[in-house]
């Protein structure tokens, strides 16, 4: 049932691909000139963090470099695998932090803005990261695939391994958390 099946000549990276998995560094190139923005767009929105948001990209063109010759055209888009591939990175991180941050003795957090909150017109931006961060990580990865990486609800729910229905009850239950959050958030303010 999941993933959609897809016709190879329907998939616009399947030819590049192909040359990937011969080796040819310049189609390696092309496809990290291509996928580079939006895979660091969505690693940085999931994990919040630049620098891990471009170690998650490197492994990821790692990992399609080495493993090329595998991707099987008709079992999904390769843009449904690459995201795919990204998110296990960025939950793998996620849990390691979680591991790191239970070994200690937690620290509280001061919920109180930052003295300089609310200067500049980016701190919409910042608000709307913080709150992101803050969501269940099934309804982030739905907001993110859908609103800032542009995949149709169809291939979020086949990047997900779930039903569009499902997807669609994360993205809305998504939305309604992310409105309390930036609600509650500009109360603070």
């Amino acid at each position: 049932m999941y993933p959609v099946e897809y016709e190879s000549h329907s998939d616009p990276d399947a030819v590049l691909l192909r040359r990937v998995a011969k080796g040819d560094e310049a189609a390696m190139r092309a496809l990290v000139d291509a996928k580079l923005p939006r895979l660091l767009a969505l690693a940085q929105r999931m994990l919040g963090d630049r620098a891990e948001a471009e170690d998650v990209a490197q492994e990821t063109f790692l990992r399609i470099w080495k493993q090329a010759g595998h991707w099987q055209p008709g079992r999904a888009k390769f843009e449904t695998w690459i995201h795919r591939v990204a998110l296990n990175l960025c939950y793998d991180r996620l849990r390691r932090r979680r591991e790191v941050a239970g070994e200690g003795v937690p620290e509280g957090i001061d919920p109180a803005p930052l003295p300089d909150a609310g200067l500049d017109a980016a701190d919409d931006g910042q608000r709307v990261e913080r709150a992101l961060q803050r969501l269940a990580p099934r309804q982030r990865e739905a907001i993110i695939l859908v609103y800032y990486q542009d995949l149709s609800n169809r291939d979020a729910a086949a990047v997900m391994s779930i039903s569009v229905e499902a997807l669609e009850s994360l993205l809305s239950r998504g939305r309604r958390m992310l409105q309390t959050l930036l609600l509650g958030d500009g109360e603070n303010e």
